[in-house]
């Protein structure tokens, strides 16, 4: 039930007839993981906050550096030494204390970042690099558990939604991205990256994760958008099984079978 309160500050969504009242108490009552809390993860959580999702659990383990102000636009120069998750839920707070929201200090890994996963409705992978995404991807995958995975890189970025939850045979992130590791480390710190792009992937990412938790999305064909903001393009690939995936292929075959 949506209060009276609540009403107020949300009426222009709930005003959406995609959203409505129904689709707003969905979204009070969700619970989405957001693992990364850098450029993506920021612009993410502000509009996941804003919108009202009901509990929020933010997971990084590092400290905001002077460079990541640029970009990571929850953060400021006071923040600078601070946890990222510590400064972040005080600014998420200050948005919409209607919210709950659980920090995580550590890196998550192994039987903990299965637990966490498990928990939530909603996975958005912010994290920056390979081994981090296959791991996230895996446990999603196993729990059922829906993952937004987002990335930036220069002026290019790419956003796919994975629906475990009413898909669970759909083709995974080891599909796009079969290899354990880059040939050569491909980041913000080693090829830099533009601001704005990061945050056209963090809001496209709370976007899709909105629409999962509202209710709206009944099933997902898994499509790679690609996003050029040098030129101002946008591209969209459909994602295909590979048969091989060591994390989704044998669910496929008992899918077909």
């Amino acid at each position: 039930m949506v209060l009276d309160n609540q009403f107020q500050r949300y009426v222009r969504q709930i005003s959406v007839p995609e959203i409505a009242e129904r689709g707003q108490e969905r979204l009070l009552s969700s619970h989405v993981l957001v693992i990364g809390c850098g450029g993506l993860g920021t612009a993410a959580s502000l509009y996941l906050a804003g919108a009202g999702i009901g509990r929020l659990v933010i997971a990084d383990q590092d400290i905001v550096e002077l460079s990541n102000l640029p970009r990571q636009i929850a953060y400021r120069q006071d923040d600078v030494g601070a946890s990222k998750v510590t400064a972040l839920r005080q600014q998420l707070l200050a948005r919409n204390d209607d919210v709950s929201i659980r920090t995580v200090k550590t890196f998550l890994s192994g039987a903990q970042l299965k637990l966490e996963v498990s928990l939530a409705d909603i996975v958005i992978d912010c994290s920056d690099n390979l081994p981090t995404r296959h791991a996230i991807n895996q446990a999603c995958y196993e729990t059922k558990t829906n993952l937004v995975s987002g990335a930036a890189i220069g002026w290019n970025g790419q956003l796919t939604v994975f629906g475990f939850a009413s898909q669970p045979s759909a083709p995974c992130y080891r599909c796009l991205y079969p290899f354990d590791d880059l040939s050569a480390p491909i980041d913000c710190s080693s090829s830099g990256v533009v601001g704005p792009v990061v945050g056209m992937i963090g809001v496209y990412s709370a976007l899709e994760a909105i629409k999962i938790a509202s209710g709206r999305v009944q099933s997902i064909t898994p499509t790679i958008k690609m996003f050029d903001g040098f030129n101002g393009h946008w591209q969209s690939l459909k994602l295909q099984h590979d048969p091989e995936c060591r994390v989704c292929a044998s669910g496929q075959k008992e899918h077909v079978s």
